[in-house]
């Protein structure tokens, strides 16, 4: 993901706009990471460069809890404990 996507994603959920960005993973571009919404506390994973920003219902879980699991040491602890619509502590 370029970095000046920064600049126009927003949340798809609530609109909250700016998206705190967590990088793990960086060559010319983020290659994985995680958005973050300060406003109703959901995060999206980049996987492969790619933002994915999907609402609630259309998000894969297994997919969402495999990411936060491989990730687990360099996401916040908020969202892996209390993070939307999945964590790890809510499954």
């Amino acid at each position: 993901m370029k970095r000046s996507l920064m600049e126009i994603l927003a949340c798809p959920m609530c609109k909250n706009y700016p998206l705190k960005l967590h990088v793990f993973e960086e060559k010319e571009e983020v290659v994985s990471g995680i958005l973050e919404c300060s406003s109703c506390q959901r995060w999206y994973p980049i996987i492969d460069e790619i933002p994915h920003m999907l609402p609630d219902e259309m998000r894969d879980r297994k997919e969402d809890l495999t990411f936060l699991e491989r990730w687990r040491n360099k996401t916040p602890s908020h969202i892996l404990e209390k993070g939307k619509p999945y964590s790890l502590q809510s499954g």
